[in-house]
């Protein structure tokens, strides 16, 4: 075995030698630095396909060699539930997630994920960061934090139950066992719905197992490209937010490092991702819920859909009652959405 170590050693000494006299010029010509970052998102890989694969990709295409993003899925390098201290250390670069599911250390990460009914559409997000002022809010909250910079909010689909067996009255929510978002199951747990968390991918087998009933994640189009449609029977069309509020974070020397051309390229291609968001979750809700063979939907009737309504507006009072600052963000969301009530028709039907 000595031998045989000690010939294999020099063997490959030998090969690469003579590689890297072939390879010469090659190797020359692919001498620039390179940086690179290490990026994990919030999604497994079905959904990374759609929600930041495509931006990535086209960030490492057009950077030409100057920088590559490594792309890594929910949990793969780091717990959800870790990331944010994670990208602190350094241990990785940037994190494409909510505030809420990686624990990050800041009174507005309660908005992130899914704030109760503060949102009924995709577009509302963007509006309220562009317009609205939550993007000078969250840089204020961020540039209190050590070492990681918020860099960009945007909207993902909303959230839905399915479950394996029908919702279709407020009381099938009592002891439903549900994997959700922290915020999301703060809220639910006043009507009776237990909150799991549990890692991305073992989600779908925790249905299958029984360990939980269903899912409090997403809209029907994730239920269909990630598999929990194959494992659950009923979606309730009542969702308790109309999308979800997502960020991208890096750490903040590696971000500071950059030339400005690069933090330029990455801010268009978070934009990028934004962007093919609000129509890949706009048309797969619709044609899915009409198209889609493989959940049931059910409704809980609007005068007992409005107990939650009447709720949540209680749960903005609490929200509102911890910092100034969670106060300033639930005056903007209830101005907003007046606004929007008022102005009627395509923006609120209610």
């Amino acid at each position: 075995m000595t031998s045989r170590r000690t010939f294999l050693k020099k063997a490959g000494a030998a090969g690469a030698a003579g590689a890297a006299a072939i390879a010469a010029p090659a190797v020359h010509a692919q001498s620039k630095t390179r940086i690179k970052w290490r990026l994990q998102t919030y999604a497994g890989p079905a959904l990374a396909e759609h929600v930041i694969k495509p931006s990535i990709d086209s960030f490492n295409k057009v950077a030409n060699g100057e920088m590559e993003i490594e792309l890594y899925f929910s949990d793969q390098l780091v717990p959800t539930g870790e990331l944010f201290r994670a990208m602190q250390r350094g241990t990785i670069d940037a994190v494409q997630s909510d505030d809420d599911s990686i624990a990050a250390p800041v009174d507005i990460s309660v908005f992130g994920g899914y704030f109760p009914f503060a949102t009924r559409y995709s577009l509302d997000v963007p509006a309220l960061f562009h317009q609205w002022g939550l993007n000078e809010i969250w840089a204020e909250a961020y540039g209190e934090v050590e070492g990681v910079t918020w860099l960009s909010a945007g909207a993902w689909d909303p959230c839905h139950f399915n479950t394996v067996n029908p919702i279709r009255s407020l009381e099938d929510f009592k002891g439903l066992r549900v994997s959700t978002f922290p915020t999301a199951g703060r809220f639910l747990s006043r009507f009776g719905v237990v909150p799991v968390t549990l890692p991305y991918e073992d989600i779908e087998v925790a249905v299958q197992t029984g360990e939980i009933d269903g899912i409090a994640w997403s809209g029907i189009t994730e239920d269909y490209t990630v598999g929990w449609a194959d494992v659950t029977n009923y979606f309730l069309t009542n969702n308790i937010s109309g999308a979800w509020c997502g960020s991208y974070f890096a750490n903040s020397d590696k971000w500071e490092a950059l030339p400005a051309h690069l933090q330029e390229l990455f801010r268009l291609c978070m934009d990028s991702s934004h962007y093919y968001r609000q129509y890949w979750y706009w048309g797969g809700e619709a044609d899915l819920r009409v198209n889609g063979a493989k959940l049931e939907l059910t409704s809980i009737p609007d005068e007992e859909w409005a107990e939650v309504e009447a709720e949540a507006v209680r749960f903005w009072d609490e929200i509102a009652a911890e910092t100034p600052r969670t106060a300033k963000v639930v005056s903007i969301l209830r101005a907003y959405n007046e606004t929007m009530s008022k102005a009627g028709r395509p923006y609120r039907y209610t």
